[in-house]
């Protein structure tokens, strides 16, 4: 559990350093980073990133960690690669007071989260048959109330201990550039991202799940917003005048396709996600994310969303649904298909590290999707984790190890170890 003598940290004591400090984003906010607390985080990293050795390490405006390690003496006209990683925490479970717990040699079995015996959370093989694959290994999960932070922190822990063995080993190296984005959560990780100032010819993303997970092609993502204005009146004497919101956005949520949602689909199947539900019957918001691989298929989602609150609109009054609709983040295969050393370097470099490449077509998003559009070619790698953005979240000490290991081995390709 230590770290040795003369070996560095591992990135899994990384982990539990950086998962208690509360960086959960704020979808509601405008400001960017959309969490102050947020900084909290990027302070300490740049304070480490400086102390290993790194250079050109700062700081942005918007909550943007940025470092540099100078290649090696013979080095220098070989690619520049990057890494990047998110800092902050989903919105849909708590990230505050995070309390991990280690388990040394797991048994395999079922992992009782919470202590709480009114309310017992339990990590069970039934739900997630994988952790019969874990077994023996050193498993680290929540306590049961809030998230474990992995998504990313597992991902910023593996580059900056990567980072550390390539100084401490003299690996030689080409240039090798560092980020780390807030709001990465809330869609908005890559926003202000300084692709010119970074000075990497392209990058990966540390922000996927289990360890050999290689994504290239993710969901084209949308966000629907929209509003229902109702008319409340005293039940006694509402007939024929009362317009309830919160049935007519029921009524809405049905007249979508019921088995196209995320509960029902996989693979490269879209879907629509009613997110947020609130209000009372004279006013009611909904929120929707929109998914698909092929773009012409999301903009289908769009006209469908419009075309219900058209029909609500002619039965019950104009204005009573407004809609809003605004996209979020693109296919980056049809950037990376044009970079195909970054998909055959991550293959070759797994089977050197003795991981099995596990190529999937994404089901979500991650900020190399807007950086790949920005310039920066970015395709995502797994991080060892599993059950994101939630309590049962969990990941594995060897897991970490083997990603950090994935870093270290694609370094020595691109400065043609």
């Amino acid at each position: 559990m230590i770290k040795g003598e003369n070996k560095g940290m591992r990135a899994y004591e990384r982990l539990l350093k950086y998962v208690r400090i509360h960086t959960t984003s704020d979808e509601d906010s405008k400001e960017t980073p959309s969490t102050q607390r947020q900084f909290d985080l990027a302070r300490l990293l740049a304070a480490e990133l400086e102390s290993l050795g790194l250079e050109s390490v700062r700081i942005s405006e918007s909550g943007y960690v940025y470092g540099m390690l100078p290649a090696t003496e013979g080095h220098e006209d070989r690619p520049s690669i990057g890494f990047i990683a998110h800092m902050d925490t989903s919105p849909n479970a708590s990230g505050e007071q995070v309390n991990p717990q280690v388990l040394d040699n797991y048994d395999g079995g079922d992992v009782p989260l919470s202590s709480d015996p009114e309310h017992p959370i339990i990590l069970t093989v039934d739900r997630f048959p994988h952790l019969k694959r874990l077994a023996g290994q050193t498993l680290i999960t929540t306590d049961g109330t809030t998230l474990l932070g992995a998504d990313d922190k597992a991902g910023i822990a593996e580059i900056v201990t990567a980072c550390e063995t390539i100084i401490r080993e003299q690996i030689p190296h080409g240039r090798v550039c560092v980020g780390f984005t807030p709001d990465e959560e809330v869609g908005r990780g890559a926003d202000h991202f300084d692709v010119a100032a970074f000075g990497a010819d392209f990058a990966y993303t540390m922000d996927g799940g289990e360890q050999g997970e290689l994504e290239y092609e993710n969901f084209n993502a949308a966000e629907a917003t929209l509003t229902i204005q109702g008319v409340s009146v005293h039940p006694g004497t509402a007939k024929d005048i009362m317009v309830n919101a919160l049935v007519v956005a029921c009524e809405l949520n049905g007249m979508l396709p019921s088995a196209e949602t995320p509960a029902h689909t996989s693979d490269r199947e879209g879907f629509h996600y009613l997110r947020k539900l609130e209000g009372s019957p004279e006013k009611a918001t909904m929120a929707y994310s929109l998914r698909d691989h092929d773009a012409s298929l999301l903009t289908a989602r769009k006209k469908t969303i419009e075309h219900a609150a058209k029909i609500l609109n002619e039965r019950y009054g104009a204005q009573t649904v407004t809609v809003s609709i605004s996209d979020r983040y693109r296919n980056m295969h049809d950037v990376i298909r044009n970079h195909p050393h970054l998909v055959e370097n991550a293959k070759a470099a797994m089977v050197e590290t003795g991981i099995e490449p596990i190529i999937v077509p994404m089901r979500g998003g991650t900020d190399g999707a807007t950086l790949s559009y920005k310039g920066l070619p970015c395709p995502n790698l797994g991080t060892g984790g599993h059950a994101y953005h939630g309590v049962y979240e969990h990941i594995t000490a060897e897991a970490m190890d083997a990603c950090t290991n994935l870093i270290v081995a694609l370094v020595k390709r691109y400065a043609g170890a």
